[in-house]
């Protein structure tokens, strides 16, 4: 039985197109039905998967209730110079307007089977699988006066063709959400200096994009963008471009001590209102902050918990979902083939951690989300009593129905917590107990309204979910 219910709510038709809810807080289908984005980070799968690989990746990721794939088409590592596994470039002489394509798709003729084949035999096997595919035209290396490989070799005019030929190629496609940017920010102070500003760039992508869609007559796809880590959003930059659907940040890893929750109640009081999320929480498996040198096995990587903690904040915070990673997931990591990106790295292949706890954990905060009424709902802080911390370590968040129909508090310990239920509908309250953990409900009890509720977690919680609803709603686990 709970299986069969947890397939009825993972097995969305990634035929069914997105677009931004009515009240422009979160995601639905072109019919009306609730969209939780939960994404997996696979920016390297174009490059460095081979067809069998990507077969075994997407079938896992779709087995563990992920609907989205963020993979990326002009990869960061090398990605201009380095063939995919079939001995493919993307671009002739990294020129944005020739793509390196030939005469025939058969993947058993070297000759015929180029790079752009193979990123749509990744789109053929999403769709058959009910994903969609988070697609990014490049990694922002490509654009930004900044870290990594690069090379530069975008300006507004081949942008806007890039995007146009991309567009043309790929826009009729039911499961393709367009992601721009790739992990840079818009506007920022080079390498060398020199202030920049790629608004330009970006802009003339997006009206590429378009373009080549309207070309081909089929219905725009959603469009956001993923940028920078720390507290560098879409809404210090582009928020009010008219291209950017969907809000977002990257919370990252370079700290336990982040607040993400703060960032999306700013980008929600911002007008026009848009859906956000953190597009790169810490990543389960990341070192905690490589970068300073100082790096120790007692810092060590975030974990299982670090993630939960992390993104079910963002979530109660109000996100319209969330994009999972694993560190050796992402980079698509073989010690066969490649170089680990940080010297601490272990040698884990990407493989041996597709089952990681964090991952198939995911899948019970989509169950969780899924299990309410989705849409319309708004912050519940009010309503807690404690003290409801600072820090990663001890902050307590809610989110409630607008109706008071139902309310969920995230407590990241297992410590007691004092609600104020006087603002929910109905004379009785049913009181739920989730594991974030396991995915597992436990009715409490039912007990009458009242302004002081006390709750208690079980014992073996390390962090917990309480869920308060209107017993005559008679919501079901």
């Amino acid at each position: 039985m709970k299986k069969t219910i947890l397939i009825a709510l993972i097995s969305i038709c990634a035929n069914a197109q997105i677009k931004v809810s009515n009240d422009n807080r979160f995601l639905q289908t072109y019919d009306g039905k609730p969209f939780f984005w939960l994404a997996d980070t696979n920016w390297e799968m174009f490059h460095r998967l081979n067809r069998e690989d990507i077969e075994l990746l997407l079938e896992k990721r779709k087995n563990q209730g992920f609907n989205i794939i963020q993979a990326v088409a002009l990869a960061e590592y090398d990605g201009l110079k380095t063939p995919n596994r079939y001995g493919d470039l993307p671009l002739i002489d990294n020129n944005p307007s020739t793509f390196a394509i030939t005469e025939g798709s058969s993947p058993t003729n070297k000759t015929e089977y180029d790079y752009w084949d193979h990123v749509e035999y990744a789109f053929d096997l999403a769709e058959k699988k009910g994903l969609y595919i988070g697609f990014l035209p490049t990694w922002g290396d490509k654009v930004a006066h900044l870290w990594g490989e690069g090379p530069i070799i975008f300006n507004p005019e081949n942008a806007k063709i890039y995007g146009r030929i991309l567009a043309k190629k790929f826009g009729h496609r039911k499961n393709l959400i367009w992601i721009l940017g790739g992990d840079r920010p818009v506007a920022y102070k080079g390498n060398d200096g020199n202030q920049y500003d790629d608004k330009i760039i970006w802009n003339a992508m997006a009206q590429g994009i378009k373009e080549g869609e309207d070309l081909i007559g089929t219905t725009h796809k959603f469009m956001t963008y993923h940028p920078a880590g720390g507290n560098i959003r879409t809404t210090n930059f582009i928020h009010n471009e008219d291209w950017l659907e969907m809000n977002a940040f990257q919370s990252g890893h370079g700290s336990r001590d982040t607040e993400p929750w703060q960032w999306v109640k700013e980008d929600l009081d911002l007008k026009p209102a848009k859906p956000t999320l953190d597009m790169e929480p810490c990543y389960e498996d990341h070192p905690v902050n490589p970068w300073d040198g100082k790096w120790t096995k007692e810092r060590g990587e975030f974990n299982d918990y670090d993630v939960r903690a992390r993104i079910y904040r963002g979530i109660f915070a109000g996100t319209c979902g969330v994009t999972y990673g694993n560190h050796y997931v992402w980079q698509c990591f073989d010690n066969q083939l490649y170089k680990s990106i940080n010297i601490i790295d272990t040698a884990k292949s990407w493989k041996d951690v597709l089952d990681a706890k964090g991952a198939n954990q995911m899948q019970f905060l989509k169950k969780l989300v899924l299990s309410r009424p989705y849409f319309d709902k708004t912050s519940a802080q009010e309503m807690i009593i404690n003290k409801v911390g600072t820090s990663y370590i001890n902050y307590i968040n809610g989110i409630k129905a607008n109706d008071g129909s139902f309310a969920m508090f995230y407590n990241p310990q297992n410590s007691q917590l004092l609600i104020d239920g006087s603002s929910l509908s109905g004379s009785k309250l049913n009181i739920t107990i989730f594991n974030p953990a396991t995915g597992e409900f436990v009715k409490k009890k039912k007990q009458k309204k009242s302004s002081n509720m006390i709750i208690k977690p079980f014992e073996n919680f390390k962090d917990w979910v309480l869920i308060i609803d209107d017993s005559s709603k008679n919501f079901s686990n």
